[in-house]
């Protein structure tokens, strides 16, 4: 059984999907994992408020099982400007590899949080989960108002600690071996990469009461079992599903997770603009000492060149986010996959 928290959602098992931005959390992916008993969870950092809105509706098109709906809560313009013509000239190199027109740099883009936090109260999902920052006062207030319950990321005791006095009602605990986005937001990354357990027990004897999602190579049932017994409410798994064939992600990167026979994740800039854990290639290898441009104007730069590399099966030029728990990945359907995770921790 999942702790009280979950229960209220009307959640069975105490098993997350972690909200992947940028089409890999398909609503189809989210779906399958609530219709298991488990909380589906769907990132919408990167969607306009109309896409939002699209995608619960996909969601409830397919399960009547609660879902959540995730956000980046800041980490715009957190550095200061870089010079833009080495990464430029960079990505033209990729652009003319893979067949593209030259890349045009975009602009430094605003903060669409409030617009986004919108659409999400109008969806209602079950759960409101957020990372990269705290939503202010106002906007904790209008989503408890609307009865969406809360979940913040914390990659630090400190981050656990601000969460839980800003009332936020549950915690993901992100530790180091997570992939994709860090959601650090109060010291520096190098300082804030703690192992899971650790974060977790940490997290839970700091804010006791307050329930805590591990998160961070967690993929199979004895992980689970691990995060559990170290006061973890849930656990919370990405890379595990993302070679589901509900996951949107691109054929090569599914290709490249499945082929992974060791830990090459590296944390990098090179994508996003902001810190993530990824399988190592050919792209990042290319930035080495070229000035990266912010979060998420590096995003936006290479999002043709990403687009385009996927389409012609190759994962070169492809953000490959996955976490320390890659080598262990099993491509199958994700309520299989769920049958398979709740047998192993005992509770099927």
């Amino acid at each position: 059984m999942p702790g009280k928290f979950l229960r209220e959602l009307g959640v069975d098992h105490p098993i997350i999907l972690a909200p992947m931005a940028g089409g890999a959390g398909s609503p189809e992916l989210v779906a399958a994992v609530s219709n298991a008993g488990g909380l589906g969870s769907w990132g919408g950092g990167y969607s306009t408020p109309p896409q939002i809105l699209d995608a619960a509706k996909q969601i409830r098109a397919l399960t009547s099982k609660p879902f959540a709906i995730n956000l980046f809560a800041g980490g715009y313009d957190v550095r200061p400007p870089v010079d833009s013509a080495p990464m430029l000239a960079l990505v033209s190199k990729a652009h003319a590899e893979l067949g593209l027109p030259p890349p045009v740099l975009p602009p430094n883009p605003e903060n669409p949080f409030a617009d986004q936090l919108a659409a999400v109260i109008e969806a209602r999902p079950a759960l409101f989960s957020f990372t990269f920052g705290i939503p202010s006062p106002d906007a904790l207030a209008r989503l408890r108002r609307a009865g969406i319950r809360t979940s913040g990321t914390a990659t630090t005791v400190e981050e656990g600690r601000a969460l839980a006095a800003a009332g936020v009602e549950s915690i993901v605990a992100q530790g180091e071996e997570a992939g994709a986005h860090r959601g650090t937001f109060l010291n520096d990354f190098d300082k804030s990469m703690v192992p899971t357990l650790e974060l977790t027990r940490g997290i839970a004897a700091a804010v006791p009461g307050v329930p805590i999602f591990a998160s961070g190579g967690l993929m199979d049932g004895r992980d689970i079992v691990r995060a559990l017994a170290a006061g973890a409410d849930a656990a919370q798994l990405g890379t595990a599903f993302l070679v589901c064939p509900e996951s949107g992600a691109a054929a090569p990167y599914k290709h490249a997770l499945m082929n992974a026979r060791q830990d090459t994740t590296v944390i990098t800039r090179a994508y996003s603009g902001r810190e993530a854990r990824g399988l190592r290639n050919k792209f990042i290898d290319m930035t080495q000492g070229v000035p990266i441009l912010p979060f998420r104007q590096q995003n936006d730069l290479t999002r043709p060149m990403r687009n385009e590399s996927g389409k012609q099966g190759l994962a070169d030029y492809i953000s490959l986010w996955a976490g320390r728990g890659v080598t262990r990945a099993r491509a199958t359907p994700a309520a299989e996959l769920m049958k398979t995770l709740l047998v192993e921790i005992g509770r099927a």
